[in-house]
């Protein structure tokens, strides 16, 4: 047979060479990979916007939105269509699938919009505009603008026409919202008696604001040698300029807007307001692009800041009040370190079984070529360093040494019995090679099904899979030629004298063990039935584990940032919920693990929309180290605070890293309704969300379904109004010019472009009785009272309409109460829904992570068969055998049965982190299988030994090794599991679930396989001896 590693071994200097080029190209890869917290799985989201100021919800909602949604249909690729319209705002987010890019559905974004402008309102004041961004997904940086002297609106200009049109150019940024304010306005605050006393009506007042400020073009001269451009003193700016505009005239006289408003410089609208840490302040919410690496962005931000301060006046102050990729740097930093601590446990294992500093130098060396070479590959791939990719490197560690330990220590064996070294490292190597394919081969496949995962989770893992898929192809190429190499330049034979005392005593350990092992696996194989019994209730424990264990997709994470909103009764004035808002920032502030506070209200859209009842909140914690509580814990420490605060309902949730679904909620988790009428959705969303509130086991229940907002119905004779000569567009003019903020006027600026806005005066505006005072300027210039023509009753009108694939929906949102897992919550969700007993037409479904948990959940038995299948066929290859995988294979289900009792032991969930573990446990656990059988079927076939005899040698053999490689892997994944800092909490389900499951397995496995084996052979040669019979005595010997 051929020895693939002879050449190695025989030119050692290429070899060393081969090794530090892998190396070197290692250590420059690792230099030049980005950083981020999780591997990319952002999906193609475009958010498209659209306002009309005054207009309802309902009105934006059947103009705007579903004019939009109806041309979005027709795009490919849309997975999930989201729409929320509240008053003047229209948000639609698309979502489209993993494989669709994100610059080429833009562009079949953008050409929806434009064959959607003839069904949009004319007087839209500008065509919708997208943004390639998930508005529903967090901010990676918040910004705050605060002054000692300009006022918001002068703040806001600054933040909006300067600061973030500088972040906005920086790569990365998908976009820059400012809140907290709106740009500086001239404000006409009309006097509708004054102008009812001189005969104008607003449509005058608007079109004379409208026409005395002009920016046309006005030509040039030319002659032979010069030209001249015309200019004009058309355009004013500020309120002392607007003041003297003639409006109309009574009499003979001239009505100059003075007379008949009050005409002042203030901001575009004065119901808006941000805080930071209780003072005013104009506020900078700064999204990613998707797939852009959040480190590099944050980065060149923070590169960028000291100019954009340098650009800011003195008594203004720009600060950085969130930073999410604190925790991410810190996070990737601790995992480093665990890497770290675990390539050092796991030589010491290896150092302890060797007891020879020269020989543990070896599968030391195998250890960082692997790892080091990886970070080549991942370069390569486009892969990031992020703590799902050093995880892999973590675990793999007890891994790639596996191979190398299983090399020396048979080459080992065989100068211990006085072959010569070069010549043990050729026959050992041959040896063993198949072993060490097979080995790494078959654990390479269990990670084939994770490469063909659909959605999140599969997206989420195919970095995982490939880097640690990586890390062994390198270490099983490394063991057959590095290694070997090593072995034999090296190891030197030990004469007797030459073991010192912790070499002797060490060994009397070890072969205590080995003698109380050969006793016990004497036992087993004498009493077969009792070991395959206990085999049979490892299958049955693995039945009712899982039933028991919590299940949820992702471990909840401590980014040290809380995010939430607040909600106030849905006739909440702007008032009311500015001073909600400075109370919540009140308590919020006391806590001692925050460090920053900041928030808005007033409608203005927001991450993701908001009703005018509503505002954001963003909480920056102080450090870890600084704090004695967890994320959760502090919300869980807020709650009771909030919800002794009467005007509002506050709800807030741990930042985390990973984020689902296309609209913005106040909690993690989200259950969704649709129907086909409004009608449907409005008796059955309330019950659902009222049967979900009584329930303990979920918290912070909350729905966007507001529809109980006040509304005045002005209901008008239109033949009294025909008589006056007044039609329903003249009502609708008079009724937005006096209500509606309307913006009549347009100021440019070399800067900016700003408004001229116009409504009743305040006063006017704080009774509905107003509107029967109204007057509407007729036809004929004669001025009707509303009350002339018209009745005016109080009725109930929605502040937001949301829409999901074109439907009427509504969402709750939930977080889990202490102890709860999300499988607990949407099974008990589940139950409710079916009691309440809803018709056909409503379609209710989780929504965002909820949902993404029960499409993982429904996908992980496909995954662990798909896994087997494929470890099946390759040792069915390798071994061309139809038994001996499955004799393999049996060793398995000991291995989940540990894991998830381990889980259980450390109140950790049976999420998509510790399944991975699971799957790292197929692979190890049937590693020990391999090198027992491997060894057995060689006795067998070169030696002539019966079964009994193969296995039982092979046991006690394989034995050192077996004990070595679980040993490895299991202190490999130990800092996974006692780890503690950032992230902590998303490595220590990996390394509980590898821990227990190989505490558990090792023990068992021992002991079934040599009788699973035994048991399969006995099988294969009753079969064989029928078989042989047959042609004797069957009907074709006879004939």
């Amino acid at each position: 047979m051929i020895n693939l590693s002879s050449p190695f071994i025989r030119r050692p200097v290429a070899t060393t060479l081969m090794a530090i080029a892998i190396v070197f190209a290692g250590l420059i890869a690792f230099r030049q990979l980005p950083v981020a917290s999780l591997p990319q799985v952002d999906f193609a989201t475009i958010t498209v916007a659209a306002t009309l100021p005054g207009a309802s919800p309902e009105v934006m909602a059947s103009s705007i939105a579903t004019p939009l949604e109806r041309q979005f249909g027709h795009i490919a690729g849309v997975t999930q269509m989201t729409s929320s319209s509240t008053l003047g705002v229209t948000s639609v987010t698309l979502q489209f699938d993993l494989s669709r890019d994100v610059d080429g559905a833009a562009r079949d974004v953008e050409a929806a919009i434009n064959a959607a402008r003839a069904d949009l309102p004319a007087n839209l004041p500008s065509n919708p505009t997208y943004r390639k961004i998930n508005s529903s997904i967090a901010p990676i940086m918040v910004l705050s603008l605060t002054s000692d002297s300009a006022d918001r609106g002068k703040l806001y200009d600054l933040a909006s026409s300067i600061i973030s049109q500088k972040i906005a150019q920086l790569q990365g940024v998908g976009q820059v919202q400012v809140v907290g304010s709106s740009l500086p306005a001239v404000r006409v605050d009309l006097n509708p008696d004054q102008l009812h006393s001189y005969g104008i009506g607003t449509q005058n007042v608007a079109q004379a604001l409208s026409v005395q400020n002009s920016n046309r073009p006005k030509g040039q001269f030319s002659d032979e040698l010069t030209t001249t451009e015309i200019t004009a003193n058309d355009q004013i700016s500020t309120a002392k300029d607007f003041a003297p505009i003639v409006v109309g005239s009574n009499n003979g006289k001239v009505v100059r807007l003075r007379d008949v408003a009050h005409v002042y410089d203030s901001v575009q609208t004065l119901r808006s307001a941000g805080y930071v840490n209780g003072k005013p302040s104009v506020i900078l919410l700064v999204f990613r692009l998707p797939n852009a690496n959040v480190i590099d962005t944050v980065d060149r931000i923070k590169q960028e800041l000291p100019s954009i301060r340098a650009s800011v006046p003195a008594a203004d102050h720009l600060q950085l009040m969130l930073d999410t990729t604190t925790t991410i740097r810190s996070s990737v930093n601790d995992v480093e370190v665990a890497l770290g601590l675990s390539i050092l446990l796991v030589i010491a294992v290896v150092f302890v079984f060797l007891r020879s500093p020269r020989a543990t130098l070896i599968p030391g060396a195998a250890v960082a070529i692997s790892l080091i070479g990886t970070f080549a590959v991942m370069y390569l791939l486009g892969f990031t360093l992020d703590n799902l990719s050093l995880m892999a490197l973590t675990v793999s560690t007890g891994f790639v040494v596996d191979d190398a330990i299983v090399v020396m220590e048979n080459i080992t064996r065989l100068i211990e019995r006085g072959v010569p070294t070069f010549r043990a490292a050729l026959q050992g190597t041959q040896e063993v090679a198949f072993t060490v394919v097979a080995m790494s081969l078959s654990l390479i496949a269990v990670f084939v099904p994770i490469l063909f995962m659909g959605g999140v989770p599969g997206r989420l893992f195919h970095e995982f899979a490939f880097t640690l898929a990586t890390s062994v192809a390198i270490s099983m190429v490394i063991s057959l030629t590095v290694t070997p190499a090593m072995c034999a330049f090296l190891l030197k034979p030990a004469e007797e004298g030459q073991h010192n005392g912790l070499y002797r005593w060490s060994e009397r350990g070890f072969d205590y063990v080995l003698g109380a092992y050969r006793t016990t696996l004497g036992w087993a194989l004498r009493h077969p039935r009792t070991v395959v019994f206990s085999l049979v209730m490892t299958l049955v424990l693995n039945v009712l584990l899982a039933g028991v264990v919590k299940k949820g997709l992702f471990p909840q994470q401590d980014t040290g940032t809380i995010f939430g909103g607040f909600q106030g009764s849905q006739d909440a004035s702007f008032q009311s919920m500015n001073r909600s808002l400075l109370s919540i920032q009140g308590v919020i502030r006391k806590d001692p693990a925050v460090e920053n506070v900041a928030g808005f209200t007033g409608g203005q859209g927001g991450p993701g929309g908001g009703a005018s009842n509503s505002g954001f909140l963003f909480i920056t914690l102080k450090p870890r180290s600084d704090r004695d509580i967890s994320a959760t814990g502090v919300v869980d420490r807020l709650r009771p605070q909030l919800d002794a605060i009467a005007d509002a309902s506050t709800f807030l949730q741990a930042a985390q890293d990973l984020g689902v679904g296309g609209r913005q909620s106040n909690a993690q988790y989200q259950y969704q309704l649709s129907a086909d009428t409004v009608d449907a959705l409005s008796k059955w969303g309330p019950a659902m969300y009222h049967a979900m509130q009584k329930m303990p086991q979920i918290k912070d229940v909350t729905t966007d379904q507001q529809n109980s907002g006040l509304q005045v119905l002005l209901d008008y004779d239109r033949m009294t109004a025909a008589r006056f000569g007044i039609t329903p567009k003249l009502i609708d003019n008079a009724l937005y010019y006096e209500f509606g903020e309307s913006q009549v006027s347009t100021i440019y600026t070399s800067l900016n472009q700003y408004y001229v806005v116009m409504e009743a005066n305040p006063v006017l505006l704080s009774s509905p009785s107003t509107l029967q005072s109204t007057y509407v300027h007729a036809s004929g210039a004669s001025s009707v009272p509303l009350g002339a023509f018209s009745t005016t009753r109080i009725s109930t009108s929605p502040l937001a309409v949301n829409h999901s694939s074109f439907f009427p929906s509504t969402t709750i949102s939930f977080n889990l109460a202490p102890g709860v897992s999300l499988g607990q919550a949407t099974t008990l969700i589940t139950q409710m829904q079916r009691k309440l007993d809803m018709p056909a037409d409503i379609v209710t479904q989780f929504a965002g992570t909820a949902q993404a948990f029960q499409s993982s959940l429904s996908s992980e038995p496909l995954l662990v068969l798909g896994a087997l299948f494929a470890i099946y066929v390759v040792l069915g290859v390798l071994y061309e055998s139809l038994i001996h995988p499955i004799t393999i294979l049996t060793t398995l289900p000991s291995a989940s049965v540990g894991a998830m009792i381990a889980l259980i032991l450390f109140r950790s969930e049976l999420d998509v982190i510790s399944l991975i573990g699971i799957f790292l446990l197929i692979g190890i656990v049937k590693k020990n299988a391999i090198l027992m059988i491997d060894f057995a079927l060689q006795a067998e076939r070169t030696e002539g030994k019966s079964t009994e005899e193969s296995i039982f040698e092979a046991c006690m053999l394989r034995f050192r090794p077996i004990l070595m490689t679980t040993m490895a892997a299991a202190l490999g994944a130990l800092p996974l599991a006692l780890g503690h800092g950032a992230g902590s909490e998303l490595r220590r389900p990996l390394g509980i679930a590898i821990v227990g499951g190989l505490i558990f397995s090792q023990i068992l496995t021992l002991y079934t396989t040599p009788v699973i084996y035994l048991y399969f052979d006995r099988m294969r040669q009753r079969f064989n001896r029928r078989h042989t019979r047959r042609p004797a005595g069957g009907p074709a010997a006879q004939s």
